[in-house]
């Protein structure tokens, strides 16, 4: 086979390379006349937008940290190396070790292209940061034929997102630079939700006749973009805040943001008594989180304890809280535990963050990433689960059923709604709106 004609094949095991995607229920064929989750489209698009959007993640923290010749910037780039790794070994599965090779090739070079631009802005070298820019639009080109279906407005899209992030954080206006981080991230998911989709409706036998852009997936999508965001601000905002970096608050906003949104999805399916009760449960956990990182400021082991036993009592009301939500569909025993890796995840990347073990901090950051894909599937599956008709692909939903979750949900606007006003919103304005952080 001519690997370049059959590119956009991507390998049902690619899977396999992802520790978050599940495995097929075993009533699979009699969910199919059903709106679910569970569908190769639907894993496919989940894990795209899992590598491609934290690609963009670690790209731009390690360039912040060449910037600022941070010490755990070597282990930062080893981060960003691994994921490219990931996405390699997609491709070689398929096509052999040519196309891998020629894959890697060009995406480690768009990636070297953006550490001169960062060296070249560190020694301000006007000429050789020309010269980067250069390089990255012949990159363009070259990824693009490569592809053969990719536009070349992505990836510039890509490439402003990464340098305007960099260079509003050079100049100190670390607001927009975390407003470009975040926009950098979601633009990716995007571009999985086309890749995906293109995918499958090219190749519909490898991916048993099932799309990966339905309603149901959409959602999927959103909680997986949304919660694994929420586990990278975390750990970046928890280092500035040992570090006493000045972009410290500006990350804790776009964490808050991150949680505005996240209590949004909840508010449009559950309604606004739920949505708060949530958002208040959230908030809380992060600032446990906040918690820990003055006590090992402080060197108060005491404090630590108290801010992780904190979490620990967030675990249990926050299980309790998703199973009468989903009215069982969510047992509280394995969300609890899944609770407690994210726990474990995020302090040991910050304990070892702390202790300079900089490797198996990166380590920690991306199995933190990963592991939000998981719940991202259950939250979903249950919710379409739930409500059914509201995710059906022959109509769009008209309101939201009563849950007794506050009395006000038939009210809410329906997450893919909401979802399809942000995305065209950011397509319009090429920014994603700001809100205040809130103040205790």
């Amino acid at each position: 086979m001519d690997w370049k004609k059959g590119l956009l094949i991507v390998p049902l095991s690619f899977s396999l390379l992802i520790p978050t995607a599940g495995a097929f229920a075993s009533d699979h064929d009699e969910q199919m006349d059903k709106p679910t989750v569970e569908t190769p489209g639907a894993d496919l698009r989940a894990d795209l937008g899992h590598l491609l959007s934290e690609h963009a993640y670690l790209a731009v923290e390690t360039m912040r940290k060449g910037a600022e010749g941070s010490a755990d910037f070597e282990a930062s780039a080893g981060a960003l190396s691994e994921n490219t790794e990931d996405l390699t070994a997609a491709i070689t599965s398929v096509y052999g070790e040519e196309a891998g090779a020629e894959f890697n090739e060009i995406w480690s070079n768009h990636i070297g292209f953006f550490v001169d631009y960062v060296k070249a802005t560190g020694n301000e070298d006007e000429d050789a940061k020309q010269k980067a820019l250069d390089s990255l639009d012949g990159y363009k080109e070259d990824f693009s034929n490569f592809l053969e279906n990719a536009t070349g407005e992505r990836l510039q899209a890509h490439i402003n997102q990464l340098i305007g992030s960099f260079d509003s954080y050079v100049a100190g206006d670390y607001e927009m630079a975390y407003e470009k981080e975040r926009e950098a991230i979601a633009h990716m998911q995007m571009v999985a939700k086309g890749f995906s989709g293109a995918i499958t409706d090219q190749f519909p036998d490898k991916f048993e006749n099932t799309k990966a852009v339905t309603p149901a997936s959409d959602l999927r999508a959103t909680l997986g973009h949304l919660l694994s965001e929420h586990a990278g601000l975390a750990m970046m905002t928890m280092q500035n805040g040992i570090d006493g970096s000045e972009d410290f608050d500006a990350s804790a906003a776009a964490l808050s943001e991150n949680t505005d949104d996240l209590a949004a999805a909840i508010t449009s399916v559950y309604g606004e008594e739920a949505g708060n009760q949530f958002k208040e449960m959230w908030s809380g956990h992060i600032g446990n989180f906040v918690e820990y990182v003055q006590a090992t400021g402080a060197e108060d082991e005491a404090a630590q304890e108290k801010a992780l036993k904190a979490l620990e009592d967030y675990r249990a009301d926050f299980s309790s809280f998703l199973e009468t939500a989903t009215e069982g569909r969510l047992e509280a025993g394995p969300l609890s535990e899944g609770l407690q890796m994210h726990v474990n995840q995020l302090i040991s990347a910050f304990d070892s963050y702390t202790t300079e073990d900089y490797d198996a901090a990166y380590d920690s950051v991306r199995e933190a990433y990963a592991h939000m894909y998981k719940p991202a599937k259950g939250l979903s599956g249950a919710f379409v689960n739930q409500f059914p008709d509201k995710f059906a692909m022959e109509a769009m939903p008209t309101d939201m059923p009563k849950t007794g979750m506050g009395g006000t949900a038939e009210q809410q606007m329906p997450i893919e709604w909401i979802v399809a006003a942000i995305l065209a919103t950011m397509a319009a304005t090429g920014v994603i709106v700001r809100r205040k952080m809130q103040k205790s």
